[in-house]
């Protein structure tokens, strides 16, 4: 039935990828929200996509449209035995006809920004509201997107695009040079870097550090991370000075212990970052009145060695001045 475009509905569906939520979808759901009481939004594909599974998507789209700002949107789960994606359109309306029967959902208006929306909404009995259908409000398309997500990410809500950020951590005992490659690193690939947290901390308590300090420094840390990577200027990638595994080693080695939260933090840097970077000591020691003398500083470089070695975590050792360090790592990372 052709749409009436000051018309508004009881009950509209949005059926979608999703694959990953831009703001042509955000422009899309916001049409649909603007003009239904209720809005039920069905993230669905056959495949899914690995990389970004449908619970992640739904995710995005809960995280983006909160229940307590968006009372009228409902999501609907994952339905069993979807059609194929290239499966014919007749197949595919048949399907969610089906589905949607079981779950007694009946909208009364179909958005969408296809071709196929026309016949979509007829075979469910709705009106069709086409929004966008030439992308000239939101030039963009999921796989516009998948094929070249960094370049687009302006399309992309922050929350969205940090799933496609990649942490790098740089390692190294002190002054081996990490904060000042960290911040050049940033500089250089023109993304957002996250400083020691542990330095706040020591120099707040004058020194005096318990096992509950070093869990603070491992959370503290990992919030600054969290927190950079769905900053608006992140590129690619985050780059961090030190990691919880360090953090846990200086927790044994001053207090004799550490908090088994703080363990977990540390086994968790297996998988948290994409590359890890050790900082030899072949730079000067610089002592500004906080650091240890470089006898010290070889058996913290030592300790820190093994533990990437026992922990199976790959790393790239980096010499040299910094401008080296950072063309060592463009060499690993690459030039994006």
């Amino acid at each position: 039935m052709p749409e009436v475009m000051d018309r508004h509905y009881r009950h509209g569906l949005v059926v979608g990828k999703f694959a990953p939520l831009h703001r042509g979808h955000m422009h899309l759901l916001d049409e649909a929200l603007a003009r239904c009481e209720r809005v039920s939004v069905w993230v669905y594909s056959r495949p899914d996509f690995p990389d970004m599974p449908s619970p992640l998507r739904r995710g995005w789209v809960r995280s983006l449209y909160p229940a307590r700002l968006f009372p009228g949107l409902d999501l609907l789960p994952d339905a069993p035995n979807p059609p194929l994606n290239e499966a014919p359109d007749a197949t595919h309306r048949a399907y969610v006809r089906g589905v949607l029967d079981d779950w007694g959902v009946r909208p009364d208006a179909v958005f969408t920004s296809e071709a196929y929306g026309e016949a979509f909404a007829a075979s469910l009995g709705a009106a069709h509201v086409c929004v966008d259908r030439a992308r000239a409000a939101v030039p963009v398309s999921g796989s516009a997107l998948r094929a070249d997500v960094h370049g687009l990410r302006g399309f992309l809500e922050p929350l969205v695009y940090a799933h496609f950020v990649r942490r790098v951590v740089i390692l190294g005992a002190e002054s081996t040079g990490k904060s000042t490659l960290t911040h050049a690193l940033a500089e250089d690939f023109g993304t957002a870097g996250v400083r020691e947290y542990g330095r706040d901390v020591y120099e707040r308590e004058n020194g005096a550090l318990g096992p509950a300090h070093f869990l603070e420094i491992a959370r503290g840390h990992r919030a600054l991370e969290d927190e950079a990577i769905t900053s608006p200027g992140v590129h690619r990638w985050v780059f961090s000075d030190t990691d919880a595994a360090t953090t846990l080693m200086w927790s044994h080695l001053l207090t004799g212990g550490a908090r088994p939260e703080l363990r977990a933090l540390a086994d968790d840097c297996r998988s948290r970052y994409a590359h890890a970077f050790l900082c030899d000591t072949d730079l000067p020691h610089e002592q500004d009145g906080w650091r240890a003398n470089t006898e010290v500083r070889a058996v913290q470089q030592a300790f820190i060695r093994q533990d990437l070695e026992t922990r199976g975590v790959p790393f790239t050792l980096l010499r040299g001045s910094v401008p080296e360090r950072v063309a060592q790592v463009r060499a690993v990372l690459g030039d994006g």
